[in-house]
Formats: C-alpha cells, structure tokens, sequence
C-alpha cells in the first residue's frame, strides 16, 4: 500500500479494508470475489453498473494500468493465461516480506492522504 500511494501521483486509487463497510456492500454485489485476506481485491467503475472486482494477478496488472506512467506498459502482462500469472502472484505474496521487509505496525495515514482511505 505504501508503495502505491507513492507511485500514484494522479491519486486514482482508495484504499478499504476487507472487513470493512465499503469493501462489505461491494462485495455483497459480487459473492464469488475471494473473501479472504490472503489476495487483493480491486473494484473498478465502483456503484456503476460497470462495477467489476478483480483479483490476484488481474487486480495487481489493473492497479499497475491505472497508476499509469510507465507501470501501465506492464498491464500487457495480462495476455499471459492467468493461470500462470497467479502462480507469479502466489510466489511474490508467499516472499513480499523476506524481499522487501515488512513492518512491525500498521502505518497510519501522512497528512493529506487520509482521503483515499475509505471505511
């Protein structure tokens, strides 16, 4: 999360926790999404009836296209079979912590950026 409040500069992206009531009511409009906490979620067109939720590889490829700049020419990726691209996915989320640290407590918002969190 911290590292794509950073790279999204245009401020496209909100944040939700799962258990949240924001990720509870879109969720009840899409009840096969994966409700666990070991994946990510990303709605899209939120409260439009082009409200899509995507998960694992497709949401990390959908987050990465809407960031934009140069991490949407990594949004190609999503020709690969999904397939393949969750087993990618699945080996970072297993190491993300060993690779690139993990912190002890939660970070709380930096002034300003408390609007894109979202109950």
């Amino acid at each position: 999360m911290r590292w794509l409040l950073a790279k999204d500069k245009r401020e496209v992206l909100s944040f939700a926790p799962l258990q949240g009531e924001t990720a509870r009511r879109i969720l009840g409009r899409h009840p096969k999404a994966d409700r666990s906490l070991a994946t990510v979620l990303y709605a899209r067109d939120v409260d439009t009836e082009n409200e899509t939720v995507y998960e694992r590889s497709d949401a990390a490829l959908m987050i990465l296209r809407d960031v934009g700049g140069l991490w949407h020419a990594l949004s190609w990726l999503r020709w690969i079979p999904r397939a393949l691209r969750d087993v990618v996915y699945d080996v970072i989320a297993r190491n993300r912590y060993q690779w690139f640290g993990k912190l002890d407590t939660c970070q709380l918002p930096e002034p300003g950026e408390s609007h894109r969190f979202l109950d």
